[in-house]
């Protein structure tokens, strides 16, 4: 059978892999892209849920790296309000870790090194009369208060890829690239799919966004024109662990907390009923990086950080869902993983066919660094083409046919809230709690889960509470959903609700085919 023909193979279904392929995508370049197990299931849908410039990177001086980041916010903020959403958090002081006067000259930084425009400034707080002060220890008088933003981090993955698709490039989940040949003028990669054929791909260039995996598949998998070796960096594997708990507070901001070894971790309000606590930095070594697991010490490590602040203690006893993931971080000779470098380099090689590998990044630079990796594949390939996904929505973000056109000063919250009264009133039928989990799920694109539908008959069986046969097979056609997990973790948090035989019984969905 005759090779599938492409311009460009991206190797990777995390962000960064969905957020090259749609940019190349809306350049016009045909482009399929190969992911082994589903959209972001490692790396990217166990971040820490945030778009933010990275405060505690000021003190390693990665100035360029924050100021990239934090002129991102707003973009992404803008591009995707029902997954997206400003923040404020809540750093107390504790004059132990930092005194007040670096803290107040980092957040001078932070508030100035990019525009804002919708994020509001740091200030001064007295924690005895400001709500987030009353879950805390009765000593902590003092905080400081910044904007950043909260990301639904897997839908962001698949909005990507969505978007990608409709762009013209085709997305292919659950199949691995097994080995890729480098020609002189062409890459000859053989895939293989969940059912266990293989058929072979021909690319004109090749982009290399595997996450923890893209060192060893330039070791093990691709395949140079001649003897050598193409991988001629190292990363370094930090696991990231985070616990999530009952919710320890009711107001709207999060928490950022000191800790004695200056580490931080952050505190967050998650899925309305649970606080989100992490994150942990624990080299990994020796190990898949898909296997990575929260250890007890990391669980004990959170637990007791967290307990220097809340007046009420955390136990491991309290912790109802965990989740570790692995950041692929390029190796820059520091000592403590903390200090790695969060930042992107991108490695071209065009010696021959075109060969780009992402090394590093963070997820609030997605965007940015896709658009960069498709500036130089542009340029290998000799057909520079321009930029575009700075102002473009995301897949559902367009919320302009709902409430009218905004402009640049409109809050993403703001626009959301306005667009969420506005999907309970035309379907008033829809339970409020369900008509706001869709609605943030689906954004603008919520008619296509919805149909006709008129009642919560018209939605098919419900499978668990609240998630009926329609938005199922809706997910499975449009996508990429073959599985319960991709559903309850990764498309949804559905699964942090629901009991063992809940769970088991959108399982049986599946496993009758949808029947």
């Amino acid at each position: 059978m005759a090779p599938l023909e492409c311009d460009v193979l991206v190797v990777g279904g995390g962000i960064n892999g969905c957020g090259i392929a749609r940019d190349l995508a809306g350049r016009g370049l045909k482009v399929l892209l190969c992911e082994k197990d589903d959209l972001a299931s490692h790396t990217s849908s166990a971040s820490t849920k945030l778009i933010h410039g990275g405060l505690r990177y000021l003190e390693y001086y990665e100035f360029s790296l924050v100021r990239k980041a934090l002129a991102e916010r707003e973009v992404l903020l803008r591009s995707a309000p029902h997954i997206m959403a400003p923040l404020r958090f809540v750093m107390p002081h504790d004059p132990s870790m930092r005194p007040a006067w670096m803290i107040r000259a980092g957040l001078f930084l932070y508030d100035h090194l990019a525009r804002r425009e919708v994020l509001a400034g740091s200030r001064s707080v007295d924690l005895r009369s400001h709500p987030a002060g009353e879950p805390l220890k009765a000593h902590y008088r003092r905080g400081f208060v910044y904007s950043d933003g909260w990301v639904d981090d897997a839908r962001l993955v698949v909005l990507n890829a969505i978007d990608a698709r409709e762009r013209g490039a085709q997305i292919l989940t659950r199949t691995a690239c097994v080995e890729a040949q480098r020609g002189q003028d062409h890459w000859l990669a053989t895939l293989v799919g969940a059912d266990g054929r293989a058929f072979t791909v021909r690319a004109r260039a090749l982009v290399n966004a595997a996450g923890p995996w893209a060192e060893s598949f330039l070791r093990q998998t691709a395949r140079p024109v001649r003897g050598g070796a193409l991988a001629t960096r190292h990363l370094r594997l930090v696991k990231g662990s985070h616990i999530v708990v009952p919710r320890i507070f009711t107001h709207d901001h999060a928490y950022i907390f000191q800790n004695p070894d200056k580490r931080i971790i952050f505190a967050i309000p998650y899925q309305g009923d649970y606080t989100l606590i992490g994150t942990t930095d624990v080299e990994l070594e020796g190990s898949d990086p898909g296997a990575a697991r929260i250890g007890e010490d990391e669980v004990a490590y959170l637990c007791e950080q967290a307990s220097r602040y809340f007046a009420r203690p955390v136990a491991p006893a309290d912790v109802v869902w965990t989740y570790a993931g692995v950041r692929p971080l390029l190796d820059d000779a520091s000592g403590d993983p903390s200090a790695v470098t969060r930042d992107y380099l991108l490695e071209t090689n065009a010696d021959a066919a075109p060969l780009l590998s992402v090394w590093g990044g963070k997820i609030t630079t997605f965007r940015k660094l896709a658009e960069d990796a498709a500036g130089e594949i542009g340029r290998m390939l000799g057909e520079a083409r321009p930029a575009w996904t700075e102002g473009a929505w995301l897949a559902g973000g367009d919320l302009s046919p709902w409430i009218g056109p905004t402009d640049r000063r409109t809050r993403p919250d703001e626009a959301f809230a306005r667009f969420a009264a506005e999907v309970q009133q035309r379907h008033p039928w829809l339970p409020p709690a369900l008509a706001q989990r869709l609605a943030h799920a689906y954004g603008a694109r919520i008619e296509r889960v919805l149909g006709d539908a008129a009642s919560l008959a018209d939605l098919g069986a419900e499978v668990a509470p609240g998630l009926f046969e329609r938005e199922l097979r809706y997910l499975r056609e449009e996508e990429w959903v073959t599985q319960a997990d991709d559903v309850l973790w990764r498309r949804s948090k559905l699964g942090l609700r629901y009991t063992p035989q809940q769970r088991e019984q959108v399982q049986a969905w599946f496993a009758r085919g949808g029947a």
